[in-house]
């Protein structure tokens, strides 16, 4: 199987060593400092006690990977726009290309079957260019719950949880999702395949939609967020007019408002990686997380107050910052 990982951070790192060290044909898309560290070290891992080194092909240049049975795209979400012109040439006929990023997916109505089936998100794919570049029929949903750092260039630390959940976007158990998610299950992934991938985005989204931003406004970590009153009271209004434009648009939440908030704070001390973002001079994943719930929202009708406001100050901060253009 010929699995290629456009982006060699923490999550494509991980990928791309376990999924490297299990057999697969795996070809890391990397620039630069990880380029070169990968080529000389290889691709290193630092997992339940131990390291693992893989030796993944690595290029800079799609065209040099050529035609894959999978993409992964495990850049920031951000990022995808900018890349999509360039995965061309490792798309063949067959390929499937797997958009294992935050928030919502360029592809959300495909195949959606309700009012907006078809629609174009313009805040996660401006002009359309995902959709006519990659098509719609060739993505595969992936939700990322793994925690993992990368520590230098090329050496990834895996933190915890190992699940990458998988759907096609019209809920069928095809062919080719089962056998990605077969090939990931030997690689020691937990990849269940689930009927409607978009649920289990929106109760991830759910999450990151307000803790995000808010820990980058606050710089609090996901227990102080959660235990804080004040701001606990301002992710759950968040949350609420979430999961009223989510559930006007058919998805289905399975836990209530308040269980989701309980998970993030069990957590803990742990900084979003927005924030993490932010004190690393990054840009932030603001459209996919949060400018998109907007957009939604205004599809659907429904209004979102508080959504709005948080919006309206993280892009500022952002901009500020030189981190965000829109």
């Amino acid at each position: 199987m010929k699995i290629a990982i456009y982006g060699a951070g923490a999550i494509g790192g991980y990928l791309g060593c376990e999924l490297s060290l299990a057999g697969c044909d795996v070809t890391m898309i990397a620039r630069r400092q990880t380029l070169a560290a990968i080529r000389e070290n290889g691709l290193i891992l630092q997992i339940d006690g131990e390291t693992r080194t893989a030796r993944p092909a690595a290029t800079d240049d799609p065209a040099e990977a050529g035609p894959q049975d999978y993409v992964i795209v495990a850049v920031k979400a951000n990022a995808s726009p900018v890349i999509a012109e360039s995965m061309v040439p490792m798309l063949g006929p067959d390929t499937a290309v797997v958009t294992a990023t935050n928030g919502v997916p360029w592809w959300y109505f495909y195949k959606q079957g309700g009012d907006h089936d078809g629609q174009i998100l313009e805040t996660v794919d401006p002009g359309g260019i995902q959709w006519k570049t990659l098509g719609p029929e060739r993505a595969i949903g992936c939700v990322v719950y793994p925690a993992a750092e990368a520590i230098e260039p090329g050496v990834i630390r895996h933190i915890s949880d190992d699940r990458f959940t998988l759907g096609e976007p019209d809920g069928s158990k095809s062919d080719r999702v089962n056998a990605l998610a077969e090939a990931m299950r030997g690689a020691g992934f937990t990849a269940p395949v689930r009927p409607n991938i978009r649920n289990e985005i929106w109760v991830k989204l759910w999450g990151n939609l307000c803790f995000n931003p808010i820990s980058a406004l606050t710089h609090g970590t996901l227990q102080q967020m959660a235990e804080d009153p004040g701001v606990r009271a301002v992710a759950r209004a968040m949350m609420v007019e979430a999961q009223a434009i989510g559930e006007a648009i058919g998805v289905r939440f399975a836990i209530d408002v308040d269980k989701r908030i309980e998970g993030a704070r069990a957590i803990g001390a742990h900084r979003t990686s927005m924030l993490q973002d932010l004190e690393a001079g990054r840009p932030l994943e603001i459209d996919a997380l949060v400018t998109v719930v907007q957009e939604l929202g205004q599809l659907a009708r429904i209004d979102s107050p508080t959504i709005d406001t948080v919006a309206a100050l993280i892009r500022l901060r952002a901009r500020n910052a030189g981190l965000y253009g829109g």
